[in-house]
Order: C-alpha cells, then structure tokens, then sequence
C-alpha cells in the first residue's frame, strides 16, 4: 500500500495522543515550541510596549520549558521508551504555556497597572494595552450617557486615537465590573477588563465543550488554540479578541447541535461587539440551512431553522444597537464604521506589514488593488459555500478561519494582532472534527437536539 496523502498525514501531526511513542509528532511539537521560542525572546529583548516585554520574559521561560519537554519525549521515543506518568504526556508543554505565559503575567500586569500610566503617551509604561482603557471607558459612558461614543468633534481639543471606542455597543459590558465596583486599589485589580475577558473565554470553552459531550481535545488544537504566542499574549495584556472568538466558536457549536435560535442570539452578542467577525454569519446561516439534510439524513434545506436563526440574529442586534444609535447617531456611526474604515477625524493606526497594507502603501494603483483581492477573497468564500456547503461544525469554523484570514491578511489597514482568530477557530476546528468523527464513542459525539 502507499503512503497516505500528504494531508492526511499532516493531520496525524495535530490529532496524535496525548501520550505517544511516534516520532514525527513529538518533532511537530518541538519545532512549535522553539517557533514559540523565536517569537517569545525578541519581544522580551525589544518590543516597544511595557506589557509586551513582561509577557516576553514569562513566554521565553514556558515555551523554553515545552521545547526542553518535547525534546525529551524525542529522545525517550528514539530509544524506544514511553516515560511514565505526568512527565509523559505532550500535554505538560501545554500547562506551562497557560501557567506561565498566561496566568502569570497576566496577574502581574493587573498589580503594576495600579501605579496608574493609562492614558499616556509612553508604552514603555503600560501594564494593559488601550484597548483595555478605552472598553472601560466605554462603559462608564454607557451607564452615565446612554452611549459608549463620544463626539469628537465636540471635546475642545483636537482628537486623538485613544478617544476611539472602534468597537460595538456590546464590548462595553466587559468594562461594568470596573465602572461600577472600581475605585480602590483591590476592586480596580479585581475588575480588571482583562479578568472580564479570561473569564467570558473560559466559560466559552467550557460551554463549547459541554455541547460536544465533551470529547477528547488534540494536543495540536491545544497549541493552536491555546499556547500559540498570538493568543497568550492578548489573554496578558488585552483579552478582547480571546472573548469574542471564544463567543463565535460556542455560536457554531450551538447551529451544529440545532440551538438555532440560541446561535443566532450569541452570534449577535460577537457582532455587536466586533464587526470583523459578520461574515462569519453567512457560514453559519448556510450550515444551519443544509444541517438537517446532512445530520438526520433528510432531503432537502431547512429553512424553518434558518428562519430561526435569522429571526434572533436580527432581532437581539437591532436590539443591542437601536437604543446607542438614538442618542447619538453620528458618534455612533464615527466610532464604529468610520475610524475602522480610515474615514474618521483620525485615521485608524491599524498598519501591520500584512499583504494588503503593503500592496496598498504603493500608490493609488496598490490601494485598488488591495480592496479588489479583498472581493476576490469575498467571491471565493461564497462559491466555496455553495459548492461545498458545510455540514458540520467543523466544516463551518474552517471556512471561518479562512475567510476571516484573508480579510485580516488582505484588508489595507488590519494588525497582526488579529491572526489569534484564525488560529483559534483551527484549532476549534480540530476539536469539532474529534467530536463529530463517525468513529468515536457514542459519549463523544454532539446531540442533534433542535430548538
């Protein structure tokens, strides 16, 4: 017999056990440490941000410990042996990320930060990222207000970018423990946006998971989910974008288990607090759509469930939106389609050297160019959609993770930052594809209730 296809073995990479005698695994997982490693030192050695560098010398520490791990898993393997017990398992790498890239610099960053440096232009100094300042302020002007956005044009100064709120009404609810409880030194630690952001990600998992009867999660959705730099570095200085892709991911498993209804409401929570992430409805729509044909061997669409979903995705944004929208209209539309676009006041920093901004920064030429790849982009999502429609979960997030890719890789002004969503929704992706495998016990597999 030949060898299996070159993908299907790459597969085998991110879905070997947890505790494994194979060769080829365990060198995945030392090349993605030492990958880890590469990211993790220079911006200890020379990033800009405060924040950045304390992440940085945590993050060299894990991912040295998971590199050294791995590699004595190599060698035991090499040799023939399995080590016993905890040291045993690929997962240990795994615990040192969350430990010591996530958990504790996180915890520090929180403490320095009440030295109080938000707001200033040094990032040399800050413990949290603007993100952070901006969403709590959000929500201090949401309850004192009616609206997260202030007018710029109205402050008697001339406007900066951290007077932005580039986010949706939603986005603000992470700040209220802060805005309401905050104002000594252990309740502004404590209400912290960031712990708002770990816990809303956290639960979001753990809701996922449940969903999906639990199944067996692979190592390799783990790294990319999980110990990947991109992500544990927002969990320690920002934290938004972990609890907004942590939302869409329990959106799909909610459409793929037939909560329709419930999906389309979450899915609304994610778009009503980022709009990056609306094209993932279209992906969600058409899985709801073509489910009941692939899962309980029906013919034909159901549009009853994507009525549903429809129905409640509409209904709760409207909802969440229509009441900011009336108090201030045109803030509203300067902070959330304006500034995002380059077209407010002031022009979004967002300039990371991805694709699309380099081929835009040429000229007018590169500009036209950038926004035409962007609806080439656009127009492939959608033929791969009805040509190859998802019937799964699985199938869902990886056209998710794709589309919501090139856009981040294609769109002139994006940041780097925004890769954890790809990389998160792969890695969702190979849990899904485990707990959706025809061949697994019947525990593991998601129910197929409707609603």
């Amino acid at each position: 017999m030949g060898q299996a296809p070159a993908w299907r073995r790459a597969a085998r990479l991110f879905t070997a056990p947890s505790r494994t005698g194979e060769v080829a695994p365990l060198r995945w997982d030392l090349g993605f440490y030492l990958a880890c490693l590469a990211f993790a030192l220079p911006t200890a050695l020379v990033s800009e941000f405060y924040g950045y560098r304390v992440w940085g010398n945590f993050a060299t520490v894990a991912y040295g410990l998971g590199a050294a791990h791995s590699g004595y898993l190599l060698l035991s393997a090499r040799r023939g042996r399995t080590p016993r017990g905890a040291s045993g398992s690929r997962w240990c790498g795994i615990a040192a990320v969350a430990l010591l890239a996530m958990i504790f610099p996180l915890a520090l960053l929180v403490i320095r930060r009440l030295t109080g440096v938000d707001w200033l232009i040094t990032p040399v100094s800050w413990a949290a990222q603007p993100e952070v300042w901006v969403i709590e302020r959000s929500a201090d002007l949401l309850l004192h207000h009616g609206t997260p956005y202030v007018d710029v044009t109205a402050l008697g100064r001339a406007p900066e970018v951290n007077d932005y709120t580039p986010y949706g009404p939603v986005m603000a609810v992470f700040g209220l423990p802060r805005a309401l409880f905050g104002g000594t030194p252990l309740t502004n630690a404590l209400t912290d946006a960031r712990w708002m952001f770990a816990l809303a990600a956290c639960a979001c998992v753990l809701g996922t998971l449940k969903l999906l009867k639990w199944p067996r999660v692979p190592i390799g959705a783990a790294q990319l989910a999980l110990a990947c730099p991109l992500t544990a570095l927002t969990w320690a200085v920002a934290g938004p974008d972990l609890a907004i892709v942590g939302l869409l991911v329990l959106s799909c498993a909610l459409a793929a288990t037939g909560r329709v209804a419930w999906s389309g409401l979450v899915l609304a929570l994610v778009v009503s607090a980022k709009l990056i992430v609306a094209p993932a409805a279209a992906v969600l729509a058409v899985l709801v759509l073509v489910r009941r044909g692939s899962v309980a061997h029906e013919k034909g669409l159901d549009w009853a469930a994507l009525g549903r979903f429809a129905a409640a995705l509409v209904a709760t944004t409207a909802a969440l939106h229509l009441p900011v929208y009336l108090v201030d209209p045109a803030a509203f539309v300067e902070h959330v389609f304006r500034f995002p676009l380059g077209m407010g006041v002031v022009r979004s920093p967002a300039a990371s050297p991805l694709p699309g901004h380099l081929i835009a920064g040429t000229g007018p030429f590169g500009q036209v160019a950038a926004f035409v790849l962007v609806g080439a982009a656009a127009v492939a999502m959608v033929l791969w959609l009805v040509r190859r429609p998802p019937a799964n979960g699985s199938a869902a997030l990886l056209r998710i993770a794709v589309g919501l890719g090139a856009l981040i890789l294609l769109t002139p002004a994006t940041r780097y930052g925004y890769l954890v969503y790809p990389l998160v929704l792969l890695g969702a992706h190979l849990a899904f594809r485990v707990a959706e495998d025809p061949a697994a016990p019947p525990a593991q597999r998601p129910a197929t209730t409707s609603s």
